[in-house]
């Protein structure tokens, strides 16, 4: 029962962790919002059913978060700022007195994780009645 109550615990505060760091990614333009919530919604949906409903019918990123999770749609916008935003992440590491390995490793990070963003379809299905 402790296992349980720790793990429900830990859980929930990640969630709320996530959910933090995601409003800071409203605010910032270099930090990413909705892979936040995303974090936030497996989370609750594991520990807490009332925040995990607030996040899936909050207006402003509940779509995003049901349409990602019935369908991992990501948005064009979506894929837009997260090619932008790893690409001015990359040039300032450039910038920095990083070892060539480093610049090799995020490099292929960020090809990898572009590759899965971009490989997501960009709307739901259409569904014909």
């Amino acid at each position: 029962m402790k296992k349980l109550f720790n793990r429900c615990f830990w859980l929930h505060a990640a969630g709320i962790i996530f959910v933090g760091l995601g409003f800071i990614g409203m605010a910032l333009p270099v930090m990413p919002t909705t892979i936040f919530f995303i974090l936030a919604l497996a989370c609750f949906s594991r520990s807490s059913p009332k925040f995990e409903n607030w996040l899936l019918t909050h207006p402003k990123f509940g779509p995003s978060l049901v349409a990602w999770r019935e369908y991992q749609v990501v948005p064009p916008k979506g894929k837009w700022g997260a090619g932008i935003g790893m690409l001015i992440g990359y040039i300032a590491l450039c910038f920095s007195a990083a070892p060539w390995y480093v610049l090799i490793i995020v490099a292929v990070i960020e090809i990898l994780a572009l590759t899965y963003i971009l490989t997501r379809p960009s709307q739901p299905p259409i569904t014909s009645n």
